[in-house]
């Protein structure tokens, strides 16, 4: 990971959308207040706007009424009068205090005041939501239905976005069997990896691209590979990146597409036979095909690209956890990823295990349910239960 931090990746062009459109986007501009807000002191409910301390007069007469949008300009409060003001409506010159309607009983064309109140109640100051010149959203933020009221607000029509990175999914294997697709062999499985991937990609503001599978055959994967690389801004593929007679990719990537490989092999578990290879400002990363191993390098490797590229950074969600089971570490020179169940108790997060299948990098059914992933650094040792670890917070 933290080889992905040093490279230089650049956020995609920006383009303008309109308001409506923009929902889930990444915001390529800081959106600032051109103006105040409010900019002339507002009334927060229906009453009387008065002077405060008229109160002590206990009697003031009432010159008109100010419904909300009316022109204030000819309105004035001078001394012993109110006038009738309505929420949302501008404060009439004079006036700092409003009084509410069920504090004051009506006489005629005068209101008695029985229950007085403080000096400025009910009056919403020049630029209580903003300033002039403040920041309200700022860039890199992902447009949510606040950021759309607010922007709203404002009178922002359109407003500019980043691109949503392009991510090609290839599954490489002569063993996968697309979804729905009937099988006629034992040994084929289904390519579950591209739509776990594809979810990635969509849930953190990517396009994904889906090119299917294709056979462990050198040709195909290169005409397959060439394909996704001349549209995609990034091209993952699953499988095909170790070390067996049949794996291709590494060889495609680095003599048929001439790319370069930034890094081949991590030191972490599941996962350690990937690679990372650029061409131009286009990237592969090359991921392991078993689907736990798969996933979990996605969030480490995949992720961090995708959010550069829309001019943000990741960070891996991370928790600090009361272990209630005891975990024996699998490597002593690897970072390892292991998956575990995370709930919210008493205040603090814990994890467990309960309910998760011990075997190889393959079993995506232990990232169901409320899970996260036990984190522990090369060198660290068993943990006993009690034990605070960190945990990648998924979900």
């Amino acid at each position: 990971m933290a080889r992905l931090e040093a490279l230089d990746v650049r956020p995609l062009p920006s383009q303008k959308l309109y308001l409506a459109e923009a929902l889930g986007r990444v915001l390529a501009e800081d959106i600032v207040a051109h103006e105040d807000s409010p900019a002339y002191p507002t009334a927060a409910m229906d009453g009387y706007a008065i002077i405060g301390a008229d109160q002590a007069k206990g009697r003031v007469t009432v010159l008109g009424d100010n419904a909300a949008g009316t022109d204030v300009s000819n309105l004035e409060v001078i001394p012993g009068s109110a006038i009738k003001t309505f929420t949302g409506s501008l404060m009439p010159r004079g006036a700092d205090t409003l009084i509410p309607i069920e504090n004051v009983t009506v006489e005629g064309d005068a209101i008695r005041i029985d229950e007085a109140v403080e000096t400025g109640f009910s009056v919403r100051p020049v630029g209580e939501n903003y300033r002039k010149g403040e920041v309200l959203i700022p860039k890199g933020t992902t447009v949510s239905f606040a950021e759309i009221g607010v922007m709203a607000s404002l009178n922002v029509v359109s407003v500019r976005v980043a691109q949503k990175p392009r991510v090609a999914i290839l599954a490489t294997g002569s063993e996968i069997l697309e979804v729905g697709q009937c099988s006629d062999n034992p040994s084929q499985i289904r390519s579950s990896n591209s739509y776990t991937l594809e979810a990635l990609v969509r849930l953190h503001g990517g396009e994904a691209v889906q090119l299917g599978s294709v056979h462990d055959d050198k040709a195909a994967i290169t005409r397959a590979m060439r394909e996704a690389l001349a549209g995609a801004d990034i091209v993952v593929t699953t499988g095909g990146v170790s070390v067996g007679d049949y794996d291709f990719v590494k060889e495609v990537v680095r003599e048929e597409l001439e790319c370069e490989v930034l890094f081949k092999g991590v030191l972490i578990k599941p996962g350690q036979h990937i690679m990372v290879a650029r061409k131009a400002n286009r990237f592969v990363v090359s991921l392991p095909g078993f689907a736990y191993s798969s996933t979990v390098t996605f969030i480490l490797y995949v992720l961090p690209l995708l959010y550069r590229m829309q001019g943000r950074r990741y960070e891996l969600p991370v928790v600090n956890a009361r272990l209630v089971d005891g975990y024996r570490k699998k490597t002593r020179n690897k970072s390892e990823f292991a998956a575990c169940n995370l709930r919210l108790a008493e205040g603090e997060y814990r994890c467990d295990f309960s309910g998760k299948r011990e075997g190889s990098s393959a079993i995506l059914t232990n990232l169901l349910g409320e899970t996260g992933l036990l984190w522990l650094e090369p060198g660290e040792e068993a943990k006993e239960p009690g034990d605070t670890v960190r945990v990648v917070k998924l979900g």
